[in-house]
Parts: C-alpha cells; sequence; structure tokens
C-alpha cells in the first residue's frame, strides 16, 4: 500500500454507513493525542496532494529533449550522501549502456547563468550519462526555487527513500538555504514535529564525520542521537574520524561502519587511549568557565567557550608572536 493510499484510509476517506455499523454518539469528543494525530495526517495529506500536483504538471505533454551533461549543474541543495563504492549506481551504468536511459531528469533553465541548466533530481542518471560518455534525456521545466526543492525531494523518496541522516541533512540544508518550514514539509513529505527532529539531530553531528560514514540506511534517530552525545566532547570527533577512515579502507559498508564506531567510542581500548591525559579550566575573574586545556597523547588543545569570552580566541591568536617570545626569555632568564 502507498502512502497516499495509507493517509487516504486513515484520514481522507469516510467510512460507509450500513444499517449494522454501530450507532456513534454526536457528543463524542477525540482525547488531545487522537486530535493532534488528525491534525499531522491532514498535514501530511495536504503535502501529499502538493506535491501529486506538482508530478501530474511535470508528466502532462513536457518534451524530452537530450543536453549534454556538462551543461548541467547541480542543485544547491544537496540531499544524499555518496558513498566510496555504490553497487546501485554501477548497476544503473551497466543498464543505461545495456538498455539506455529510460527515465529522464528532471531540470530547469540556470537562474544565475545563461545557456546553463540546474538538475532538480535524476543526479545518479546524470553522473551515469557523464560517465558513459553520451548525451543525458531531461525535461526542462521553468521551476521556482520551492518547486524545485520539492520535486527533488518527492523524487528521491519514490525512487529510493532517503535514510534518516540524509533526511536530516537535506531538512538543515533546506533551512540553511533560507526555504521556509512549509517548503522543507513538502519536500520530505513530512509534518513540522519530523522536521523539527531531523533538524536538531543535524546540527549536532559534524559533516565530516557523516560523510566518512555514509547514509546508513538501516538507522534510525536513536542511533545518530547516541554518536551525537558521544561526539559532544570535541576530542571526540578527530578519534571518530580516524576510525571512520579505517573502515573506509576496510571497504565496510555505512551500517557496518556506524555500528562499529558506536561500539569504539563506547570504550574500546582505540578510543579510551586517546581520551585526555589531563584536563585543566581557566575560569574569568567572575568564575564564569572560560578556557579547557586538554593534553592528549603529545598534544595539547586549548578550547575557548564565546559565549564566555566572546573573541578572546582571536586576541589571543593575534599575540602567539608575543606570547612565544615572552616565553622564550623567561626560559633563558631560568637558566
Amino acid at each position: 500500500m502507498s502512502r497516499k493510499d495509507s493517509i487516504d484510509n486513515l484520514f481522507m476517506k469516510k467510512p460507509v454507513v450500513t444499517a449494522s455499523s454501530p450507532a456513534r454518539s454526536p457528543d463524542r469528543v477525540r482525547t488531545g493525542a487522537i486530535s493532534a494525530m488528525g491534525s499531522s495526517l491532514h498535514e501530511m495529506a495536504e503535502n501529499a496532494k502538493q506535491v501529486t500536483k506538482l508530478q501530474q504538471q511535470l508528466a502532462e505533454g513536457e518534451p524530452v529533449v537530450s543536453l549534454d551533461p556538462s551543461a548541467i549543474d547541480n542543485s544547491k541543495i544537496t540531499d544524499r550522501i555518496q558513498l566510496e563504492v555504490d553497487p546501485d549506481f554501477e548497476a544503473l551504468v551497466a543498464s543505461i549502456a545495456e538498455h539506455g536511459q529510460q527515465v529522464p531528469i528532471l531540470v530547469r533553465p540556470n537562474p544565475e547563468t545563461a545557456g546553463r541548466f540546474q538538475i532538480a533530481y535524476g543526479r545518479r542518471r546524470l553522473r551515469a550519462a557523464e560517465q558513459l560518455g553520451r548525451p543525458v534525456r531531461a525535461i526542462v521545466k521553468s521551476l521556482s526555487d520551492s518547486q524545485l526543492y520539492i520535486a527533488q525531494g518527492r523524487e528521491n523518496l519514490d525512487r529510493k527513500d532517503l535514510s534518516f541522516i540524509e533526511k536530516a541533512f537535506f531538512a538543515r540544508n533546506l533551512e540553511d538555504g533560507g526555504c521556509d518550514r512549509a517548503t522543507i514539509i513538502s519536500a520530505l513529505v513530512t509534518d513540522k514535529a519530523d522536521v523539527s527532529r531531523y533538524i536538531a539531530v543535524a546540527r549536532r553531528l559534524p559533516d565530516s564525520v557523516v560523510n566518512l560514514i555514509g547514509p546508513a540506511p538501516k538507522a534510525g534517530r536513536a542511533r545518530w542521537m547516541a554518536l551525537a552525545e558521544h561526539l559532544a566532547n570535541p576530542s571526540m570527533v578527530e578519534a571518530a574520524q580516524q576510525i571512520l577512515r579505517g573502515y573506509v579502507e576496510q571497504r565496510l559498508d555505512s551500517d557496518a561502519r556506524l555500528s562499529g564506531l558506536l561500539r569504539e567510542l563506547s570504550g574500546h581500548p582505540k578510543v579510551s587511549k586517546k581520551r585526555s591525559e589531563s584536563t585543566d579550566v581557566w575560569r574569568t575573574p567572575t568564575g564564569k568557565r572560560a578556557v579547557s586545556i586538554e593534553a592528549s597523547d603529545g598534544k595539547t588543545s586549548i578550547v575557548f567557550e564565546e559565549k564566555a569570552v566572546p573573541a578572546f580566541a582571536k586576541f589571543v591568536s593575534a599575540r602567539l608572536d608575543e606570547l612565544y617570545e615572552q616565553f622564550q626569555k623567561q626560559n633563558r632568564e631560568g637558566d
């Protein structure tokens, strides 16, 4: 059963009343939880209608043309996380090589560069055409930024659903790109609560770590939140990157990388050795925690709390030459 059918069955279609149907009291009041669920389903149904309408418009009488892949630019907003080795993409290239491109991509005229185009969806097909050295079949349509992002998100959900972290980063990227919540909701075909959860998780995870892990399609919010908790300590980010580079060399799949990393960060010796050997804290005269000094594995890190001492880090870094001269002078005087 499709997502739209599920929504129809749950919310939009009214039940048929028969003689044997039990009578319902007109005074019956729904509970707050049921009311909230109905509101959420209604919101999702309205978003589904909007994207379905856009899809119908794209499908009605739009000519398919052949374009040079080099004339097509990426969307400003990324959604998928690419892996170094992607068997599905390799299979797509083989299929197009043997049978040709069956489904066109969607592009719009690039609003910033005359004579060029910007892709809404079909980036894997575009990459395959580039790799094969052949033109790409495309529908060219004038789209607003919002329509482009909605089409981009909807096509991904219809063809190969984005993983949790891909949805989270797509939502965050849309927000950072200036999109309002209504556009983000439509692009992901979800509701306000889910969008808020996606963005909250994405803002707690470093891009560098997530890109090394990949999409991890089997992992939900709980596992990514667990990772965010581990990485709340800045010293753990570098350790996580080192572990993940080893997984990349071992060619572990994305889910295995995330699972292995969580095990390592929960107490594996590889990470334990990288934990701080000593930590000092410097506070302002008013008692605010302002600077953390961590020594570990022959390195010392100084972390400034920007909220407590704004611009202090820049002040100190601008005077490193002066401080080093004072340090040398003090050492010479002590000899």
